[in-house]
């Protein structure tokens, strides 16, 4: 199973916008570390700070502040992360009936938003400081849709096929 993993994933990239958060005024130093240990811990792999490249004063957003957070995974991380996040995560979503087809772009990358990051068993609420969602990209070899959801299906995604009703 992990060499289908190897043969056929090529990164996956975890996301964390921090938004409005970051106008908090202890952020720097409280809200970031936490954010960075909890999303170490989700991935097992050390993130990068996202800094925004100018300002806009309509999101109260100044060049240089912190905008997100990223992670990308490849080969052994990659693949441990996948099977914990198909065979763990996504079924403690609550009402979880499958990722949709629309969810794979036209060149193959599928692409899930996770609204709460307590569905990770990592991840302890009563010890969590601070509440956030998270974006997850798996980019196959493969840049065909086609070609990349007979790859899913091979690695048992949970993908609804077609509508139900």
């Amino acid at each position: 199973m992990k060499e289908n993993f190897r043969k056929n994933i090529e990164k996956v990239v975890v996301n964390v916008g921090v938004g409005r958060m970051s106008q908090a005024a202890d952020f720097e130093k409280r809200l970031l570390p936490e954010i960075t240990k909890e999303l170490a811990m989700m991935t097992g792999q050390k993130c990068e700070t996202i800094k925004s490249k100018k300002s806009i004063s309509g999101f109260k957003l100044r060049v240089g502040q912190v905008i997100g957070l990223k992670t990308t995974l490849r080969r052994g991380r990659a693949v441990d992360f996948l099977q914990r996040l198909i065979n763990m995560v996504l079924p403690r979503v609550k009402d979880f009936r499958g990722l949709k087809l629309t969810a794979i772009d036209k060149s193959g990358v599928l692409n899930i938003g996770i609204k709460d990051k307590s569905i990770f068993p990592e991840i302890v609420p009563e010890e969590s400081k601070v509440s956030f969602g998270l974006e997850i990209s798996v980019v196959p070899k493969t840049r065909k849709r086609e070609e990349a959801l007979e790859v899913y299906s091979l690695l048992k995604f949970p993908i609804i096929k077609k509508k139900n009703g």
